[in-house]
């Protein structure tokens, strides 16, 4: 069912009439058998491009929409509800351009942000390690300037659109210091020396490909540094902190796709001869699974306003990605309790839909860190 959703403009609603329209023609019908079959869906990403919604919250000069976050995120969770792998990749994109559109040179935007954002090109975030996740001072990808290039050597893991993608924000260390010693770079794919390990075999987001990053003493030259050097732990945690409301807008709808599965197989299962929806120990279960969806979608557009006016919004970016996950986990493990047997079979999307929710309590820095993040902040405005 569509969600009656309040935004500021016109142009914003007419955006939403196309990206519902995109979603119900070109994404939905395709989503399980691409799910099923592991296949990437690049050809989903070019239409996305060509729809102008892959850099959406970014300048119009540059070829994005220009669009406050409170309508990104929103018209994010409609692609997400239908197809999740899709929702996830554009939320990684757009938090990949991030380094550019914020902290490039206008050189480099005026190079880099137009096939970025304008949907030629399909980026990647290369910032995790096989043992520095959360831990980013724990870094050990080094970037060494030789001349007018950097070396770039190392692994980065968890890479979403490892192989698939056109370029990588890629994050390496300067310096020893363990805090200011990284830097962030543009490393186009094409560069020498870049390879990759095989695709992860993941419970879900099975279409879209995590794979190791390699980078065998890659050049990349000096220009491409992003920032300056040792500014890479800043840009990486600012970006991260948009990131995580991408991904509670993406598990808000794809908790929405299991509610309103749920709903649906509600009214048309019948038991006593009655429709299970007619019993209210099956209300009630509908309107606890439709109270979560609804207070998870407050919560993210409450940091995207934030967001939007300039304002802090680290503690209700770690906020929102918490309540909105788990949110979508107990969501999506309830839809397939309303379906029973048929739940858990892949007959319908309500077993995706939960292996699919995990991860969103993982990534982007796992709930437990976010929970640090949370009370850190806390703790640092009372003192």
């Amino acid at each position: 069912m569509a969600v009656d959703r309040l935004l500021p403009t016109e142009e914003s609603t007419d955006l939403l009439d196309l990206v519902r329209d995109l979603c119900e023609h070109e994404l939905a019908p395709y989503a399980a058998k691409a799910e099923e079959n592991e296949t990437f869906p690049r050809e989903a990403f070019r239409t996305l491009g060509k729809a102008g919604l892959l850099g959406l919250p970014y300048p119009e000069q540059y070829g994005g929409a220009d669009q406050p976050y409170e309508v990104y995120l929103q018209m994010l969770e409609e692609i997400a509800a239908a197809w999740m792998s899709v929702g996830v990749g554009l939320s990684v994109h757009t938090m990949t351009s991030y380094a550019v559109a914020t902290r490039g040179t206008e050189e480099q935007r005026a190079r880099f942000l137009p096939d970025m954002i304008g949907g030629e090109l399909l980026g990647a975030y290369a910032l995790s390690e096989p043992q520095a996740g959360s831990d980013i001072s724990s870094m050990t990808t080094k970037a060494v300037r030789d001349g007018d290039e950097y070396v770039l050597t190392g692994t980065k893991s968890w890479i979403t659109h490892g192989s698939h993608a056109d370029f990588y924000t890629t994050f390496a260390r300067t310096s020893a210091d363990p805090k200011h010693g990284i830097s962030a770079f543009h490393v186009p794919a094409s560069s020498a020396g870049l390879s990759f390990g095989a695709p992860e075999r993941k419970m879900g987001l099975t279409g879209s490909t995590t794979t190791l990053v390699n980078f065998d003493q890659v050049r990349v030259p000096a220009d491409h540094l992003i920032g300056a050097e040792g500014d890479g732990m800043r840009i990486a945690l600012s970006a991260l902190d948009s990131g995580r409301l991408g991904i509670a807008a993406c598990a808000v709808g794809l908790a929405q796709a299991a509610l309103d599965c749920a709903a649906s197989y509600a009214l048309e299962r019948k038991q006593f001869g009655h429709a299970i929806a007619d019993f209210q120990g099956m209300q009630f279960l509908l309107a606890d699974m439709a109270a979560a969806v609804e207070s998870a979608r407050a919560t993210y557009l409450q940091a995207a306003r934030r967001h939007d006016l300039g304002r802090p919004f680290t503690q209700q970016a770690a906020i929102a990605k918490l309540v909105c996950t788990d949110a979508a986990m107990k969501v999506t493990t309830d839809a397939v309790q309303v379906l029973g047997g048929y739940g858990y079979t892949r007959d319908f999307p309500a077993e995706r839909y939960m292996r699919e929710a995990k991860v969103t309590q993982i990534f982007e820095g796992t709930n437990q860190i976010q929970r640090l993040v949370i009370s850190r902040d806390l703790l640092r405005s009372v003192r």
